[in-house]
């Protein structure tokens, strides 16, 4: 529909993104990785490092929930996450893991300026960041939550993270 004024894809390939990646490690639901993929289109991520078993493009089950965001987003794989976290902090990113650790900060406590570059580590959905990778960061992140259950599907977190960090990064 052109009257949304969306970029096509070359366009959003050369348009400004946010400074942050999301390091996806060992995520089993080739769902979970296109809907990611997806997050990162509209909230313009400037990429996505899959880390470990991680699923990655081109596959129909990540299409089927990405619906076409995985050629628009920049990605790189990695085999070993920790050798993709030593990378990033070489390339000047704070890795920020994306888990219910002690301690952590609470979203509603962040703070950040919006240009430093930050890498959110995601863990899997059943295990979460595993503990060597929780080490590597520089701290971590989680969102309050009031329910019986203590966790949100990682592609949900993912989506709320990318919000806000797009909108400070953008405000």
């Amino acid at each position: 529909m052109p009257e949304l004024n969306r970029p096509d894809l070359d366009q959003f390939k050369n348009n400004p993104k946010i400074p942050v990646v999301a390091v996806l490690c060992n995520l089993r639901s080739l769902q979970n990785v296109g809907s990611i993929f997806r997050s990162a289109d509209a909230f313009a991520l400037r990429e996505l490092v899959l880390c470990g078993f991680t699923g990655h493009p081109p596959h129909r089950d990540i299409h089927k929930s990405a619906l076409g965001a995985e050629k628009a987003v920049s990605w790189r794989g990695w085999e070993h996450p920790e050798e993709a976290l030593i990378h990033l902090r070489s390339e000047g990113y704070t890795l920020v893991a994306v888990e219910q650790a002690e301690p952590s900060v609470s979203l509603t406590e962040w703070v950040w300026d919006g240009h430093q570059p930050l890498a959110f580590v995601f863990g899997n959905e059943v295990d979460g960041v595993d503990s060597e990778l929780l080490a590597l960061c520089d701290w971590a992140l989680e969102i309050p939550q009031w329910g019986s259950k203590h966790s949100l599907n990682v592609s949900v977190c993912a989506g709320i993270l990318f919000w806000e960090a797009a909108r400070r990064a953008m405000g």
